[in-house]
Order: structure tokens, then sequence, then C-alpha cells
């Protein structure tokens, strides 16, 4: 348990400045897309900001549980099992949450996709401390 929690705790780490450098630049590059957020959907008064800013640890936290559950499983180059990790956390996890977000909220495609790559690069980024810090 130490080591799932000790992994979490750094891939939090990794994942808050992954995040965060990867919004900047996607603010950078891809300003049309930020637009659709101007909707009364994405308004939050800021009590619950906090919860934002913690979800890189809670996702961290969650994918190191998988990882020492399931690591035996990923074979190969350390680089590798993390993208195979992010492939599998893909498919069972982000996908059927985007299908029903899609379905249920007034949300684009464009939005819809952003967060599938989003979850995707976290989840291979975690997959890849994990392999090299608890093979």
């Amino acid at each position: 348990m130490k080591t799932v929690l000790i992994c979490g705790a750094i891939a939090g780490a990794v994942l808050s400045v992954i995040s965060y450098g990867g919004l900047f630049c996607a603010i950078r590059f891809f300003p049309q897309l930020f637009v659709e957020y101007n909707n009364p959907l994405f308004n939050s008064d800021g009590s619950r900001d906090v919860l934002f800013y913690a979800h890189a640890f809670i996702i961290s936290m969650a994918l190191s549980w998988f990882w020492e559950r399931f690591k035996s499983l990923f074979h190969g180059h350390f680089i590798w099992r993390g993208i195979e990790f992010g492939l599998v956390y893909a498919f069972i996890a982000l996908l059927p949450v985007m299908w029903i977000s899609f379905s249920a909220m007034d949300i684009t495609i464009t939005m819809v996709s952003s967060w599938l790559l989003y979850g995707f690069v976290q989840a291979v980024a975690a997959g890849i401390l994990f392999a090299k810090l608890n093979p």
C-alpha cells in the first residue's frame, strides 16, 4: 500500500505539471476550442475550485492502485507498458464516460475528443512513471 501511495503522489505532482502546461499550450495554440467553454454549463462560483486542482492527485491514486493490481498484464519496454496502460484505461473508463457525457450534455464532439485525448495522455504519463517506479 505504501508503494501505491508514494507512486500516486509522485504521479499526481507530475500530472499537475503536465496538465497545467498542456492547458497553457492548448489555450495558446487552439483558442477556438476554449470559446466553447463560454457556456453556462461551465460557469462556477469558485467554491469548488479546489476539487479541480486536486484532480491530478485523485486520478493518480486511482491509477496507481489499478497499476499495482494489474501491472503483471503489461509487458515490454516501460514506455510500451505505459502506452498500453493508457489505452486500457481509455477504452475501459474514458470512452464510456465521454459517450454518456456527449449524449447527456450540450457539448461538442471536439470538446469530448479533447477530454478523451487529455485523459489518455494522463494515463500514459502515469503508466510510464509507474512502470519505472513500480515495475
